[in-house]
């Protein structure tokens, strides 16, 4: 069996997309009433279906709030920090393809730096 491919920065895996699925009882907005599951649903299967998956190339992750409620639903990249809304699967299709797989930020997803919660 081979060993896992680690990235030359040492970490275990090159990139780490985390999604907001987050739930609020009390009527305020949050993701999870955006869609938030089914896009981290399709995201994951877009990443195991292109050979993303794995050590050393792509870990999706599920996440509490990230306190970008507003831009919502959200999803961040890591270790490029860079935060993202999407709407429906194509956007989700286009973040995996272009920053996930090529490493191109997908500039028209981006999140405003000052919306938060």
């Amino acid at each position: 069996m081979d060993s896992p491919q680690v990235p030359a920065s040492g970490s275990y895996f090159e990139r780490h997309i985390f999604f907001c699925l987050n739930q609020r009882d009390n009527g305020e907005a949050c993701c999870a009433d955006h869609g938030a599951q089914q896009g981290f649903e399709r995201c994951k299967a877009l990443v195991k279906a292109a050979g993303l998956a794995g050590p050393g190339r792509v870990r999706v992750n599920k996440a509490g709030c990230m306190d970008r409620c507003s831009a919502g639903p959200v999803a961040v990249v890591y270790p490029e920090a860079v935060w993202y809304s999407y709407v429906d699967e194509q956007d989700i299709a286009e973040i995996v393809e272009s920053h996930l797989k090529q490493g191109r930020v997908v500039e028209r997803l981006l999140i405003p730096p000052h919306m938060g919660r």
